[in-house]
């Protein structure tokens, strides 16, 4: 075989590798994040109602995943619709949940949080409660602040547990870093490692994984630690 022709062959099947690849990763089957994730050993998802009806019994049984963060509210009057539902079959299925919050600067903090306490039950062994802080980056930093501050306070003295913020790198720097310097905080990073200037929490490294029980699409996350610290920050029973 001439040496020109030895070469093109080579890129054709390069170029189709790579195609595969991307096609694969697209539909989920494969996730380039998960090389970063894999040293973590805790690893759980989160729903909305967007996942539709989920089988948490093959999602426990065919996967080894530990927790789920379960989207309750938003703003002042928004409830998903299926939060009760997953919040129940989840926990039968030995799964630690949390619920969280979508933090809208439409309504103040204090109904905000009158909404979250209403839907979310106290309940022992569940996680702290989420502030998902995804806001437009044009908001004055003061009314935000002031805002998610009585929010958080409020969910505090209700659950006995600092609540854990959620965010991009946009918002944790816009609205965050600054103000919230105690707050456990939970990074979205789908593209690579997460690079942040203090230690995180959680770490939502797919927004694309698919996963036996789940028809759609579904977040992935892993925690900073081993399970022993899990269980033991997070459980009573150990």
């Amino acid at each position: 075989m001439r040496p020109y022709l030895r070469y093109i062959l080579i890129l054709i099947a390069f170029v189709l590798l790579l195609a595969l690849a991307a096609s694969l990763e697209y539909f989920g089957i494969i996730w380039h994040n998960d090389l970063f994730a894999w040293p973590y050993q805790v690893k759980g998802l989160d729903v909305s109602h967007h996942q539709g009806d989920i089988d948490w019994h093959t999602v426990r049984a065919e996967h080894d995943f530990r927790f789920v963060f379960i989207k309750a509210t938003e703003g002042q009057d928004f409830i998903d619709k299926r939060f009760k539902e997953n919040w129940r079959e989840a926990k039968k299925q030995g799964l630690l949940v949390g619920a969280y919050h979508f933090f809208s600067m439409q309504s103040l903090g204090a109904r905000q949080a009158d909404n979250f306490i209403r839907t979310v039950p106290k309940e022992p062994d569940s996680l702290p409660p989420v502030i998902d802080v995804e806001i437009h980056l044009n908001h004055d930093r003061r009314k935000v602040h002031r805002e998610l501050l009585v929010l958080s306070q409020r969910l505090e003295q209700h659950y006995g547990q600092k609540p854990i913020l959620y965010v991009t790198y946009d918002t944790y720097g816009q609205y965050i870093e600054s103000s919230f310097p105690t707050h456990p905080i939970w990074i979205r990073d789908i593209k690579k490692f997460p690079t942040l200037d203090r230690n995180w929490l959680f770490w939502q490294y797919s927004n694309r994984g698919r996963i036996q029980g789940i028809d759609t699409y579904v977040d992935i996350n892993a925690y900073h630690g081993e399970l022993d610290e899990f269980l033991q920050r997070f459980t009573t029973v150990k």
